[in-house]
């Protein structure tokens, strides 16, 4: 399904909550400050459940909720911010540009976006695509790396999943 030798990309079934956690914290390992990174996906695909293992693998303990009326929720880690956004409720872009979100995009923090295409133009460039997808009773979810150091963070999870030499296929 989707091309082992291809680091910058891939693509995952993912057949209950407990497989998108466990992606969640995956990804964990491999983020650093200063990504941004899109959550794509219709309602109900995951992107909280997603944001929720990777904060456990961070090691936030606390509550972690789905940001949709209060349009980004900040969660203070030891050596970085990670900001949570939603940004369903946007009628226009301009909203993006009006709520002076930008400087939350930084060196010093990691922001994760639902619904990047609300913020149109106004949003910073993505590191990393995440794109979650209902199938069946479970969830597709494709990565992409967009930028150099988007590409660096899917090696790193590739060299993670990669552990046994495999070539990443389902068996």
């Amino acid at each position: 399904m989707h091309a082992p030798h291809d680091s910058a990309k891939q693509a995952r079934f993912l057949p209950d909550e407990a497989a998108t956690l466990a992606l969640g914290r995956e990804l964990s390992n491999v983020l650093v400050p200063g990504l941004a990174i899109w959550l794509q996906g219709d309602l109900g695909a995951g992107k909280t459940t997603l944001v929720r293992g990777l904060l456990r693998g961070l090691g936030y303990e606390g509550r972690v909720k789905s940001p949709t009326f209060t349009l980004v929720e900040l969660y203070p880690l030891s050596s970085f911010n990670l900001y949570h956004f939603d940004l369903y409720r946007f009628a226009d872009p301009g909203e993006w540009a009006d709520a002076g979100f930008r400087e939350y995009f930084n060196d010093q923090s990691i922001c994760l976006v639902e619904w990047p295409e609300k913020g149109g133009d106004f949003l910073p460039r993505p590191d990393l695509e995440v794109r979650l997808d209902l199938a069946g009773e479970g969830r597709r979810v494709e990565l992409a790396g967009v930028t150099e150091a988007g590409r660096r963070c899917m090696q790193r999870l590739a060299t993670q999943e990669g552990h046994t030499g495999g070539d990443g296929s389902a068996g």
